[in-house]
């Protein structure tokens, strides 16, 4: 097939949604597709596994760089003629592509990642925001072939906010980068003992950005806790914040680490916290079970889905900084259970190699171009 991918990031920036897309692309690479990158301008490289990548023209945003409308979003589409559009988080990007594939008889895929209502609520603009954003994203992806939703929670979400043509599409997870052997090495041995230090502290251990929506102040609540010590991988905008509101909280911060690098830490973890309300998935979660690891999570969107209370972890209630800080002294004061509950955790997550819910993709790829004829569509098509 040929694919045209329109995302709202790529790289450099790395976050979910770009990581997403790169194992996307990975896979339409393995398996022998063709596709193109349509991205906002951040100084992304000219291709990606062999696929362009166009830049068009962005703004920045929080030092986020956000891509604005432009002919050249439609003109990228129409030269390379795809068989499928697929829209990742649309934003501003992805409605001008599902509104050019539209014109042009292109089925397309919009895949929903982003709580932007969420992100309305936390900024100040409360419920009669978090409707107006509800507004847009049913606007969004009423002009799309199928929506893409990656947990139940959100696709009840999509729901109803009245949004049609939804199924499910989860994410994959890196079985082999992210495992329980890693524990052996060298290097994560090292890690482990200098977060635990010589009182062998149970090291509690957090991965993703440090920002708003992240919520990682909820890490105070482990004040005063004995025989606990936090790692938080990662950076972002909240960072002196979360700084201040963890003093006195033993704390070792690693900055952003990404590939082996990110195993390593995950490795080195016993117990592994998300502390966000706002996560339409959850992959952090899903590569902390990978690695063997318990979870603690809030009983909120994606992590529902991830999570299976009191088997491989604890959902806590998001309300009550108490049962966050219940749930976790329950696991640092059980070396048993967090063995168990990480074993549990890595035989939930077996299912879910990125090349198993890629072909998936890929099947939904095929369900919406069987729906028009796009053999007929156009004559010859032209090469990328």
């Amino acid at each position: 097939m040929r694919v045209a991918v329109v995302t709202e990031s790529f790289l450099p920036t790395v976050n979910g949604v770009t990581n997403s897309v790169c194992k996307v692309l990975d896979h339409l690479a393995d398996r022998g597709h063709q596709a193109i990158v349509i991205a906002p301008a951040a100084g992304a490289p000219a291709s990606y596994r062999g696929f362009p990548v166009h830049e068009v023209p962005a703004v920045a945003y929080r030092q986020f760089p956000v891509g604005i409308p432009s002919p050249q979003v439609a003109r990228a589409i129409e030269r390379f003629r795809p068989d499928v559009l697929h829209a990742a988080s649309p934003f501003i990007l992805g409605p001008q592509a599902i509104a050019a594939a539209n014109r042009l008889g292109v089925p397309s895929v919009a895949v929903f990642q982003t709580d932007m209502a969420g992100y309305a609520r936390r900024n100040g603009l409360g419920a009669s925001g978090a409707r107006v954003a509800w507004r847009y994203i049913k606007w969004i992806h009423d002009g799309a072939t199928l929506t893409l939703a990656p947990s139940t929670a959100s696709q009840r979400d999509l729901e109803r906010a009245g949004v049609q043509r939804i199924a499910l599409w989860g994410r994959g997870v890196d079985l082999v980068r992210y495992h329980p052997n890693n524990r052996m090495r060298p290097a994560v041995a090292a890690l482990s003992s200098l977060l635990a230090g010589p009182e062998r502290d149970v090291v509690v251990g957090y991965v993703g950005r440090i920002a708003p929506e992240k919520q990682v102040e909820r890490f105070a609540a482990l004040r005063g806790m004995e025989g606990v010590h936090v790692a938080v991988v990662g950076d972002g905008p909240s960072d002196e914040r979360v700084r201040r509101a963890l003093h006195g909280v033993p704390t070792t911060y690693l900055g952003r680490l990404s590939g082996d690098d990110l195993a390593d830490a995950y490795a080195a973890f016993d117990v592994f916290a998300h502390t966000g309300t706002e996560e339409t998935f959850g992959q952090t979660l899903q590569e902390a079970h990978a690695s063997g690891l318990p979870v603690v999570a809030p009983a909120s969107g994606g992590p529902l889905d991830l999570v299976d209370h009191g088997v491989n972890g604890y959902l806590f209630d998001p309300r009550s900084a108490s049962d966050f800080r219940m749930h976790v002294a329950a696991l640092v004061g059980d070396a048993a259970m967090r063995g168990r509950m990480g074993e549990a955790g890595r035989r939930a997550v077996i299912g879910r190699s990125w090349a198993s819910v890629c072909d998936d993709l890929i099947r939904h790829y095929e369900s919406v171009a069987g729906r028009r004829d796009v053999r007929r569509r156009t004559p010859a098509r032209s090469q990328a």
